[in-house]
């Protein structure tokens, strides 16, 4: 697995942040927003932090190739991209709060320079999600073990790379900064990739009690508390727990616009049934509106950072030295 990194001459914190991107994309979703601005690696080693830049194996300078890696899907297209993240308000039958989307910076439909930009840097990713999550396992642990305690920031796909980081080396992952992550708990996903039969992962993590197979993690649905929410499948009572999890604090960050913002409560209710710290924070309860699921690469990302960046030197220990 590739793995970019910077540190700062003068060191202000002493754990790295691990960006790790989502779907198809590679790292240079951090690196940089499609209309040339400085990305969110940027930001935060202004702030003092040594950052590392993940390129997930399969994807940018992690090359995938199907003799190695098997057979991969089809790239991004334009359609999906304006659909489900650039502008999704404009499309026909959309999710109510798409219309509130306004912070791509672009007109996000065909023609738009900034789009063409994005989908530059989109390609395509392993057909079985299984198998990607155990290449995620084996080099987020690997990655661990060579640098120390870390934080993992991770963003939709990439968020099983921080479950199972943290369930491999508990004692080496300091927080969890999980936006807009893979979900709802036990989803099915599309064109035949697999499901989250672990509920966070289509791959095992430890629980306890122990499990033998993915069929003894019970289920059911937990209806949703508010209009416009989905209905989500949390654990049946008694719900098993999951211990290398349980000290390390989660925040998961959902923007206004998104898709995501029907669901990810669900993977909230989730993880603090195990037995997690985690806290859901949604964006437009902290005066940051507009974004949809891109919202490090939207106009308003590095006011985006600086929350995030507050929220982490209070509730992971990492304030400026």
């Amino acid at each position: 697995m590739f793995v970019q990194y910077q540190i700062p001459e003068h060191i202000r914190h002493p754990y790295p942040i691990v960006m790790v991107h989502g779907g198809g994309g590679q790292g240079t979703d951090f690196l940089g927003t499609p209309d040339g601005r400085p990305g969110w690696a940027t930001y935060f080693l202004k702030q003092g932090y040594a950052v590392y830049v993940v390129d997930r194996p399969g994807h940018g300078r992690s090359p995938l190739h199907p003799e190695a890696l098997g057979p991969m899907t089809p790239p991004l297209t334009y359609e999906f991209a304006m659909t489900l993240f650039t502008a999704p308000g404009k499309q026909p039958n959309s999710w109510p709060n798409a219309q509130k989307h306004n912070q791509w910076p672009g007109s996000g439909v065909v023609g738009d320079p900034v789009l063409d930009q994005f989908i530059a840097t989109q390609g395509p990713f392993l057909v079985f999600l299984a198998q990607t999550q155990q290449l995620m396992q084996r080099a987020g642990a690997e990655l661990l073990d060579r640098i120390g305690p870390a934080i993992l920031l991770t963003h939709s796909m990439g968020a099983p790379f921080g479950w199972l980081a943290a369930d491999s080396r508990p004692n080496l992952v300091k927080g969890i900064v999980a936006i807009e992550p893979m979900g709802p708990p036990f989803a099915q996903l599309p064109m035949g990739l697999g499901d989250l039969s672990y509920g966070l992962t289509a791959i095992p993590m430890t629980f306890d009690p122990p499990l033998k197979g993915p069929t003894e993690l019970r289920r059911e649905i937990r209806k949703a508390q508010k209009p416009g929410l989905a209905d989500c499948f949390v654990q049946k009572e008694p719900a098993r727990r999951l211990p290398n999890l349980a000290s390390i604090p989660v925040a998961v960050v959902t923007s206004e616009a998104s898709a995501w913002s029907m669901h990810d409560h669900g993977t909230v209710d989730y993880l603090v049934q195990a037995g997690v710290r985690a806290v859901h924070l949604r964006l437009e309860d902290h005066g940051l509106r507009g974004n949809g699921h891109l919202m490090m690469q939207e106009r308003n990302s590095d006011d985006i950072a600086a929350f995030l960046e507050r929220w982490i030197s209070e509730y992971v220990g990492s304030r400026p030295t």
